[in-house]
């Protein structure tokens, strides 16, 4: 990632953010100055236009001739404004005073001679009468200078140009626009430390993001993004989704590899259990062929062999099936059941198998639950088939349903040696047999299953010597048993 970086750096966000940051300032920084310079130079032009309006306005309402400005000083501050300097040959001064005639040629004034300033704005004024009745001054250029210059016309017919230059204006401008640079580039520059600073210490939640993402592909599943000090609140809520997305994988990468391993262990179960009475009828078999089975009633015990460990392969069988179906959540036939009566015909059911064991039977009333009858009655067979199957005959037995808080429970509860707490633990998972004793060790996965499938719960209370209560916890059928 870090060489990737070093490749393009240029195109990671961070750099795309100040780039913009910087990029949208300078734009503002463009227009502000393009705005104040045009905005200082209308007001600067603007005050040059007034001063010359207001000198036009004062020699038009004077109604001097050219003989009385010649011959009199009119004014003193009149004639040090307007008086060349006889030394100055300047092309370009600051203010340019000159005469003209109709035909826009220099006159003489003050009997000096025009000088080069004076011939130039001469020539570049084309039409001083229209100079004059202009209700502004209008932009010349002289000698490559730029002057504001009006006009004025004496009583006895000559013009007077007046002319202010406008140098001093625009150097002012261009030390304004320098400076405006100057500062603008500082401004930019600091803004560009600031954003990098500023979207690094924003964007470390997303740095973490990747090093959590990298490190969990390399197969650390409990990562996770850490909360940062100062979270926005979009990232914040984009760490909270990753995060809760990740256990969400992480999950389903356990379940799965719970149920791989699960299956594994059931496919080794499923066969080590089939293996044994595949291996009893072969072995019957190999028997009878070699001719060994020579007497009726060696052949009988052997052909019940054979029929009964086929009839052990069909139970079993049939149980995996049942485990398969409940796996892929068949859909249930449900309807209204009362449990009490499942629990009775159970109860007789037990009664006929083992008539000398006691019973005892609290199943008094209608108890009912919407519910799969046939998957009840399986899960009541399978409880009392476990009690037939672990306990002595003459081990008292307790079935019962009772309600409560919103559940309807199911008890099935024997005297038996009870269990000790590892065998407790897994006495749901499917080939489980305690101490290794009789059955396939399904019947226990089946209820489990069943009851799952149901929306309940089962669970189981024992203790060595103290016998096995099984509590099977169903949801109370309500208005819909109506």
């Amino acid at each position: 990632m870090r060489s990737l970086h070093g490749r393009r750096g240029i195109h990671s966000l961070r750099v795309q953010l100040t780039l913009a940051n910087v990029a949208l300032l300078a734009l503002g920084i463009v227009v502000a100055t393009a705005v104040s310079l045009m905005g200082m130079e209308h007001y600067l032009v603007g005050q040059m236009d007034s001063e010359l309006t207001k000198m036009r306005a004062s020699l038009g309402s004077s109604r001097l001739t050219m003989r009385q400005i010649d011959s009199l000083s009119v004014l003193g501050v009149v004639r040090d404004r307007i008086e060349p300097q006889g030394a100055d040959t300047r092309p370009t001064p600051d203010s340019i005073f000159t005469a003209v005639d109709g035909r826009g040629e220099a006159l003489t004034l003050f009997d000096i001679r025009p000088t080069v300033a004076q011939r130039g704005l001469a020539a570049a004024v084309d039409d001083p009468r229209a100079l004059a009745e202009a209700p502004e001054p209008r932009q010349v250029t002289v000698h490559g200078a730029a002057y504001r210059v009006t006009a004025a016309r004496l009583a006895d017919g000559p013009y007077i140009l007046l002319a202010t230059s406008t140098d001093a204006l625009h150097q002012g401008m261009a030390k304004a626009l320098r400076l405006d640079l100057a500062v603008g580039t500082l401004l930019l520059a600091l803004l560009a430390c600031l954003t990098l600073f500023s979207v690094r210490r924003r964007m470390r939640p997303l740095e973490d993001m990747v090093e959590t993402s990298s490190a969990i592909a390399e197969g650390d599943l409990t990562r996770r993004v850490p909360s940062s000090h100062h979270p926005t609140r979009e990232v914040e809520q984009l760490r909270l989704a990753l995060n809760s997305m990740l256990h969400q994988v992480e999950t389903a990468y356990r379940t799965r590899e719970h149920s791989a391993a699960q299956l594994r262990r059931f496919v080794a179960d499923a066969s080590h259990e089939l293996r044994t009475p595949l291996s009893a009828i072969r072995g019957y078999l190999q028997l009878y062929d070699q001719g060994m089975l020579r007497e009726p009633e060696e052949r009988r015990r052997a052909w019940d062999r054979m029929n009964g460990e086929v009839d052990r392969m069909g139970r079993l069988v049939d149980e995996l099936l049942t485990l398969a179906r409940l796996d892929q959540r068949p859909e249930l036939r449900l309807r209204n059941v009362d449990v009490s009566r499942l629990v009775r015909d159970a109860a007789e059911d037990l009664r006929v198998q083992q008539p000398g064991r006691p019973l005892t039977v609290g199943a008094d009333g209608a108890v009912l639950v919407r519910a799969d009858e046939s998957g009840l009655r399986q899960v009541l067979a399978n409880l009392l088939a476990n009690v037939r199957i672990h306990t002595p005959a003459d081990v008292p037995v307790r079935l019962g349903v009772e309600r409560a808080d919103g559940v309807v429970r199911l008890l099935v509860e024997d005297k038996g040696p009870g269990l000790a707490p590892e065998d407790a633990a897994r006495v749901f998972d499917r080939f489980f047999r305690a101490g290794g004793g009789a059955g396939s060790g399904l019947g226990l996965a089946i209820v489990q299953g069943v009851v799952q499938a149901h929306g309940g719960e089962v669970a189981v209370r024992t203790a060595p010597g103290e016998g096995l209560t099984v509590t099977v916890e169903l949801p109370e059928c309500g208005k819909q048993c109506g």
